[in-house]
């Protein structure tokens, strides 16, 4: 009766943790790459585009669930292409906050970066998966990936509070805008040049499963700077006019939005030249090298 009993208990645990995690992944949010996503409008004279950069930050972890760093008991732990996404649209907001911080939030001939800004991208390139225990160093407590990028949001908000009550640079030159231009452009380059290497090492390979990471760690990047560079439009407006510029930053948005807006339900990384399955990497790259060529022909216009 014991062992009956025993066995039962056995079984309604296995069943019970098949079933939690299947059920859990369901319940988590799905990959959030809506082009509308907005925040309204921050005080007058801040940026637009540090106030997106902070709101999209909330958005992914307090709003929605921080999977990349879950643990092996939490259904998010199962999960790679929510955490590749969350991870590649802070990767790509901490690349656009470095590049404002070098070129238009410093007066010129100053090469000391503001002090907040400079703050939020160190805390931003922090990485995602670090939990409250970290297991490499025999699980001492440690600052979650969520409390460094929430330090990062507030940052961003004490920024922008300095901008609009004229205490800090934020200086809206066509070549200030040209110059956080060419350093996303180059960030793409390295991003199609990951999905190039993945492509030739492992095309057609049908268990490759690590293409769907570089796939959607690609795409959070492209989200990010579609959104990010939607705003910053609005910030320098002035600027596009002046240079007349503004056909071909409509034109470079549109190109990234295109990019980001790829959402297979599964990546297959298939040969380019094949005719039965899909190689959603090729795709995603001549996107991103698309919307690349776009950035540089908006930079070139600003200068």
């Amino acid at each position: 009766r014991r062992r009956r009993a025993g066995l039962a208990v056995a079984v309604v645990i296995v069943l019970a943790l098949g079933l939690y995690y299947p059920i859990g992944m369901l319940a988590l949010p799905s990959i959030d790459d809506d082009p509308g996503f907005a925040t309204p409008p921050p005080p007058i004279g801040a940026s637009r585009a540090v106030a997106l950069a902070a709101a999209l930050i909330e958005r992914e972890v307090d709003q929605r669930h921080w999977a990349a760093n879950d643990p092996f008991f939490l259904p998010g732990w199962m999960l790679d292409d929510l955490p590749n996404y969350q991870m590649g649209i802070v990767a790509g907001l901490a690349r656009a906050i470095q590049a404002l911080a070098e070129h238009a939030a410093r007066p010129r001939g100053q090469a000391r970066l503001d002090g907040d800004l400079d703050r939020a991208v160190g805390l931003l390139k922090y990485p995602g998966n670090v939990w409250i225990l970290d297991w490499r160093s025999g699980f001492g407590a440690t600052a979650s990936s969520e409390a460094q990028y929430r330090a990062a949001r507030a940052a961003l908000i004490a920024y922008n509070e300095r901008v609009a009550a004229k205490r800090a640079a934020f200086e809206r030159r066509p070549d200030a805008l040209a110059a956080v231009l060419d350093a996303i452009a180059a960030d793409i380059d390295t991003q199609s040049a990951l999905i190039e290497t993945r492509i030739a090492e492992s095309a057609g390979n049908l268990f490759d499963f690590s293409a769907d990471d570089v796939f959607h760690a690609a795409k959070g990047r492209l989200y990010a700077y579609a959104l990010f560079l939607r705003e910053l439009g609005q910030d320098f407006d002035r600027a596009l006019a002046e240079k007349k510029a503004e056909a071909a930053w409509k034109r470079m948005l549109a190109a990234l939005g295109e990019a980001a807006a790829l959402h297979p339900w599964i990546v297959i990384n298939g040969a380019p030249d094949s005719m039965l399955l899909p190689s959603h990497l090729a795709g995603l790259g001549y996107a991103g090298l698309r919307a690349r060529a776009r950035v540089a022909e908006a930079a070139a216009a600003l200068k």
